[in-house]
């Protein structure tokens, strides 16, 4: 019975969540409340397995208090808003990270980014991750950042099906990391890249059996989420 009972609330806070013209401050005041650490974190995988992401956190092993989930929340409003301006041809989008906390995603296509089977950034998407680097990264040094590196499903000549799925985790991953590389030497804090991974054909975010849905699933997604210190800094009351 009471399995039954936290099922409802947490299937009850998703829908809550999910409602519109909420944004992130309002969420996080909600996910930060006292319902515990837990309920957080249930919420946050569920958000994320349906975004068809694996979503980051800082491990904070604790409930995050009201007052501090509110500041993150504002503070991930504003990186939000940050992001939108800098870089050019992206989806910009609030997603929950394992804590439950507000995060932002920031999906680049590999079309923009790279030429077709190659890992080599183009000069347009080196433009857009110079200013993300410059206008979001360096200004919010205690936002911790994760890279995933996606493709489609297509395989390669003269190869087996086994031997494509592996070859595109080896794209993924040299596109992600492809990223990681630009954005350090751009002036990123070492510490604040997190991860750089590589998922391959994973994941898929459409359909693989039309050329759009190919298209979208070829991707890079930039996760911006809490740090630990940012945590500490939103249950200080000190976090700008």
């Amino acid at each position: 019975m009471k399995k039954t009972k936290f099922s409802a609330f947490v299937m009850a806070a998703l829908i809550v969540l999910s409602g519109c013209g909420m944004n992130n401050t309002t969420k996080g005041g909600l996910i930060g409340g006292g319902a515990g650490a837990g309920i957080g974190a249930m919420v946050g995988n569920l958000i994320g397995k349906n975004a068809g992401g694996t979503l980051a956190g800082a491990g904070i092993g604790a409930a995050v208090g009201t007052a501090a989930g509110v500041l993150i929340g504002k503070k991930m409003d504003k990186l939000k808003a940050q992001a939108e301006t800098a870089v050019a041809n992206a989806q910009v989008e609030t997603v929950k990270d394992a804590n439950g906390l507000d995060a932002v995603k920031v999906t680049l296509a590999s079309g923009v980014l790279f030429p077709s089977g190659k890992a080599t950034l183009s000069k347009e998407s080196m433009a857009s991750l110079t200013a993300f680097t410059n206008d979001v990264l360096k200004t919010n040094p205690d936002c911790d950042v994760a890279i995933q590196g996606y493709t489609d499903n297509t395989g390669f000549k003269g190869s087996t099906a086994e031997e494509s799925i592996q070859k595109n985790i080896t794209l993924s991953q040299q596109r992600a990391d492809a990223v990681k590389s630009y954005i350090l030497a751009q002036g990123a804090g070492t510490n604040q890249i997190k991860s750089s991974v590589g998922y391959g054909e994973n994941n898929p975010v459409a359909s693989n059996d039309t050329k759009e849905g190919r298209e979208q699933n070829r991707r890079v997604e930039i996760y911006l989420y809490a740090s630990e210190a940012m945590v500490q800094s939103a249950e200080a009351g000190t976090l700008q």
